[in-house]
């Protein structure tokens, strides 16, 4: 059987970069990764916790944390940061705050930064919190794929795979559906994938979706 290798981490160096860029001894580089973690966690329970959006999507496309001595600064990517500021304007504030007190960190200096991406659809975690919520209000998930596909058309991508695994509507047998559109060369290493999985919690179980999406390359 084929073996399955992450997208993202059998492309490190050539087409993708890492998300948290700093140096550590070897002895203190667990800490270094759970800290990472755990921010990447708050951050996004905090979103959650704050934005009211219909959809259900937050809209954090990828958190990337830069540590040197004295700081850490935190560029949190997203698809709508409109809606996060306009329900707290002040919400960045309170954040940084908050990360300060929670990884109480008096010798490092804590920056939030928030970028805009331009095609929030184009990147595979907004999309999977899309089919997620879509999954939720009880939409038949090939309606979901379908509508997906069709969102990331616009963001003119070069290909797309979606694959839903688990009790797919509820059936007591679970199953795997995938549909594709376009080209996604994953053995290319100089094609730019990205990829994310996700996990839904509905009311048959768990679901787990899978979303390649080919940028550009060769």
């Amino acid at each position: 059987m084929g073996q399955k290798i992450n997208p993202i981490g059998f492309r490190l160096g050539t087409t993708q970069g890492h998300h948290s860029l700093w140096f550590a001894q070897p002895k203190n580089y667990s800490e270094g990764l759970q800290e990472d973690q755990k921010i990447r966690n708050y951050i996004k329970n905090y979103v959650q916790k704050n934005m009211k959006t219909s959809s259900g999507v937050e809209g954090i496309a990828r958190i990337e944390i830069q540590k040197r001595i004295d700081l850490i600064q935190i560029i949190i990517y997203m698809g709508f940061p409109k809606i996060l500021i306009e329900s707290r304007p002040r919400g960045i504030e309170e954040l940084q705050m908050n990360l300060q007190k929670e990884f109480n960190s008096v010798n490092r200096k804590l920056n939030i930064a928030i970028t805009r991406i331009e095609k929030p659809y184009g990147n595979p975690n907004i999309l999977a919190e899309f089919i997620a919520g879509q999954l939720k209000n009880r939409v038949s998930f090939r309606k979901a794929m379908k509508k997906a596909i069709e969102l990331t058309e616009q963001a003119d991508t070069k290909g797309i795979q979606v694959q839903i695994a688990g009790r797919i509507d509820g059936k007591e047998i679970a199953r795997v559906e995938w549909i594709r559109e376009g080209r996604v060369p994953l053995q290319t290493i100089r094609a730019k994938i990205d990829y994310c999985s996700y996990t839904v919690r509905t009311i048959y179980g768990v679901l787990g979706i899978k979303i390649w999406i080919f940028i550009e390359g060769e």
